[in-house]
């Protein structure tokens, strides 16, 4: 039993490495089955189908993310006290998936249509448009300045996954190991707040 869950373990493994390379439409079992280091049968017998790899390497990264935010975003609480938490929870929940975003970004620029529909799919995925909401009525409580809430959650969402997708780049250039990466991104929890801050507060 803990062979099978270690294969399993093995499989779904080399499944993200693949689809973060290659996605959905470009990965083959075969190429699975070798990354693993496993024959294309004894692949086949675990997962019949690459579709069901998928969607459970699809799920288990989104759903990580999408579930911490759900849960921020659903909290009765200011804005100015929402923003920092939306931060510190997407940089957590990245850290914890670090292939998330170019996983998110091949799918997105191979099957938008598609990515999008799974994306519905999922039980937990935040009300986005009741945030924007509470953004316009925070500006017309004074609050906050009167900002575009669009702008405002692009803004975030950019400031936190840039690092993420140029995390090569990023290391390469700076010179930054593992550990002085993961620290970097601790302290740009502070940053980001103190940027949107700066842009939106009365």
């Amino acid at each position: 039993m803990a062979q099978e869950r270690n294969t399993e373990e093995l499989i779904i493994e080399a499944a993200k490495k693949i689809f973060v390379k290659r996605g959905l439409a470009g990965a083959r079992m075969q190429d699975i089955a070798d990354e693993a280091g496993i024959n294309k049968a004894m692949l086949h017998y675990y997962y019949r189908s690459k579709d069901k790899l998928f969607e459970i390497v699809f799920n288990e990264a989104i759903g990580k993310v999408i579930g911490r935010l759900g849960t921020v975003l659903s909290q009765p609480m200011p804005i100015l006290e929402k923003v920092p938490a939306i931060v510190e929870s997407y940089i957590d929940g990245v850290m914890e998936a670090p292939y998330l975003p170019m996983f998110v970004l091949n799918e997105i620029n191979q099957q938008p249509e598609m990515f999008l529909q799974r994306l519905k799919t999922q039980g937990n995925f935040p009300n986005i448009l009741l945030f924007l909401k509470e953004i316009v009525e925070a500006g017309k409580q004074r609050q906050i300045k009167e900002v575009s809430p669009i702008q405002l959650l692009l803004n975030i969402l950019s400031l936190c996954v840039f690092p993420f997708v140029a995390r090569p780049m990023v290391q390469g250039i700076l010179q930054l190991d593992n550990v002085q990466y993961n620290m970097m991104m601790e302290d740009r929890k502070k940053v980001i707040t103190e940027v949107i801050f700066a842009w939106i507060k009365a």
